[in-house]
Formats: C-alpha cells, sequence, structure tokens
C-alpha cells in the first residue's frame, strides 16, 4: 500500500522530445528532489535526450548525481568562499556570481552568471572591468543569464539578454556561449540570430519534465475505512465527527510531502478571493486535501499523520474499499513518492 507515482512514459518521453526540437542543444535541470521523479531516473532520460551536460542546484547534488550522469555537470547554486569543500569531478563545472567568486576557482571550469532583473545573483555592469583579468586564471565555460518568469511592466526578455551581449562585447569578454533560463523558443531563435557566433543554451527543467500535466499522476492507496456517526470522536485532537460519513485512512502523509504546499503567486480578485476563503477555513480546522474520490476534492479529518492521511467522506457518498486508489493533486516538486510506475 502505497502512494504512487504513475508515469505514462511513451507520453512523458514524446513531450521531451518536442521540448528538444524546440531549444536544440538544451541544458536539461535536475534539483531539488528530481522534480518529483528523483535524481537517479532524470539523469537517466537526460542520457536518453542526449545531453551533453547536466545542472543540477547544489554541490551536494553534483556528488550523488555524478555516478548516474557520465557527462559535464554544471552547480546553479554560485560559489561561495568558505563553502564546505565537497569532492567533484573535472566535469563539474561551477556557476559564479561576482569577480571574487571568479578568484577563488583558480583553474577550476566556471560559468559566470550577470545579474538580471531578477536581482537575485550575478556580476554587474561594473564589475565587467576587473572581470577581464580574473577569467586569466580559470577555464571559462561562458557567461549566464536568469530571466524572471513574469514581466508586470511588459518589457521584453530578448532585450535585456542583447543588453548584457553588448556589455560583456565592450568589455571584450569571450561570447561563445550563453546560458539562458525562461526564455521562449521563439526568443532563443531571434538571439540566436542576432549572435550567430554565440551558442545559446537554455537549461531547462519545470518544462521538460513536468510540461505535460497528463503524462503523470499520483495515486494514494486506501488503507483502511471506519463508519464514524455524527458528533463521534476520532483521531490525535478527539474531534467531532461534523456528520455521518467514513474516515478514510490513505498512503501518504507529511513525509511524502503531502500537507506541504509553496507559496502561489495570486493574480486577479478571484483567486485572492479563494485564497482569503481557504484561510478562513483553516481557521476552524477545514482544510481541503489534494485526494480526489468520485468526483470531489476531499477534506482532511484531521492535519495529515507522517505517513498517511485521515480524509472525511460523507456518508452521502460512496464508501471507499481498502486497496482502491485515490488520484491525488500534488506538487511533484515537494511530493516524495513511495513508488514509481511506468505504464
Amino acid at each position: 500500500m502505497a502512494l504512487t507515482l504513475y508515469v505514462d512514459t511513451a507520453r512523458w518521453r514524446a513531450h521531451q522530445q518536442s521540448v528538444l526540437q524546440q531549444f536544440p542543444g538544451l541544458v536539461p535541470v535536475c534539483k531539488g528532489n528530481g522534480y518529483g521523479f528523483g535524481h537517479e531516473r532524470l539523469a537517466d532520460e537526460a542520457t536518453r535526450l542526449g545531453a551533453d551536460i547536466l545542472a543540477v542546484g547544489t554541490t551536494y547534488e553534483a556528488a550523488r548525481i555524478k555516478d548516474f550522469f557520465s557527462g559535464d555537470l554544471l552547480v546553479l547554486t554560485p560559489f561561495r568562499h568558505g563553502e564546505e569543500p565537497v569532492p567533484l569531478p573535472d566535469r563539474a563545472i561551477r556557476s559564479v556570481s561576482s569577480v571574487e567568486g571568479v578568484g577563488g576557482l583558480v583553474g577550476a571550469r566556471v560559468v559566470i552568471e550577470v545579474m538580471s532583473s531578477m536581482k537575485r545573483h550575478g556580476v554587474k555592469p561594473e564589475d565587467l572591468p576587473k572581470l577581464a583579468a580574473a577569467i586569466e586564471d580559470v577555464r571559462l565555460e561562458g557567461f549566464a543569464i536568469h530571466l524572471p518568469l513574469d514581466r508586470a511592466d511588459g518589457s521584453d526578455a530578448v532585450e535585456e539578454v542583447i543588453g548584457w551581449m553588448d556589455q560583456l562585447r565592450s568589455a571584450r569578454l569571450p561570447l561563445h556561449t550563453m546560458f539562458v533560463s525562461h526564455l521562449k523558443a521563439d526568443e532563443l531563435a531571434r538571439l540566436q540570430q542576432q549572435f550567430p557566433q554565440t551558442r545559446f543554451r537554455a537549461r531547462i527543467g519545470t518544462r521538460l519534465w513536468l510540461g505535460d500535466h497528463d503524462a503523470t499522476e499520483y495515486r494514494g492507496s486506501v488503507l483502511d475505512v471506519t463508519r464514524v456517526a455524527k458528533g463521534e470522536r476520532f483521531g490525535y485532537r478527539q474531534q467531532k465527527a461534523a456528520s455521518d460519513g467514513y474516515l478514510v485512512v490513505v498512503a501518504g502523509g507529511t513525509s511524502h510531502g503531502v500537507g506541504l504546499e509553496s507559496p502561489k503567486a495570486l493574480h486577479g480578485v478571484m483567486p485572492r478571493a479563494k485564497g482569503v476563503a481557504r484561510a478562513g477555513l483553516a481557521t476552524v480546522n477545514r482544510n481541503l486535501a489534494p485526494y480526489v474520490w468520485a468526483g470531489k476534492q476531499r477534506w482532511f479529518a484531521e492535519p495529515p499523520h507522517m505517513q498517511v492521511s485521515i480524509l472525511f467522506v460523507p456518508g452521502d457518498a460512496p464508501q471507499p474499499q481498502v486497496g482502491e486508489e485515490l488520484v491525488a493533486h500534488l506538487r511533484h516538486t515537494t511530493t516524495q513518492f513511495d513508488r514509481l510506475v511506468d505504464r
């Protein structure tokens, strides 16, 4: 009895190929929990795609993935002086976001991140004169720019990249490779046409692995079903049942990421109103669970336990049976499955 991730493998891989065709030379990204699939699986898929580089989040991830992927490993988290040294092979490439960082990686392979409108990290235009001298002591693999997902001010992502290309060129820095994130296929094509001597490589994770929502599905096994009457007490906190119904114990708890939800940016009046309504219900211990039964998303009977969740199904709904599986709407990047099944 498990929380299972089912993958329509043929469909999933067909989507990967469609993304690869739109972004030739793309760099697959495998970070965090491997977008819900795990590092080993995504390393295998990247090899199937013929990728020569796999981008990972941290040096610790690179140390784990190096045994599953034989190509280069691009570490996306920038190098910082004083960080814990992690033994990595020469095929590891470090990201750097400052002149000082470049100076701390003498002889290493590096990609230099420039400061985008994200304003997260990166070298600034005023750093470029010093950077020209600093790169003589490293093996420069290229520059990189990480762009925002939304542009509320109506600005053009391509123009932002062009602006940096012009500044790098004016500083007489080598422009053989530029790694980019969050560009559309047509935007990448525009850049490649304008700068034919530069190879633009898109770093892609979410769109590559999670772009086809119907290719994957989480399901939790029903472990136990207990009938309860209105007013009957149950659970750790001995709450009273609001009405007659069933307590349904289903695989998937906090250790799987069930009940864990990352904050969302809400746009528009209706999404905000729904968010306020959910928050109001939570104050009276009413929280919607990710599990679906008989066509409806059900409520948690109480907060999820470590490995299971208890749902309340009202008495007028069909009674779930032990061994059945409930579809679960879970976020891939925060979920840890018990097993993965290709079908």
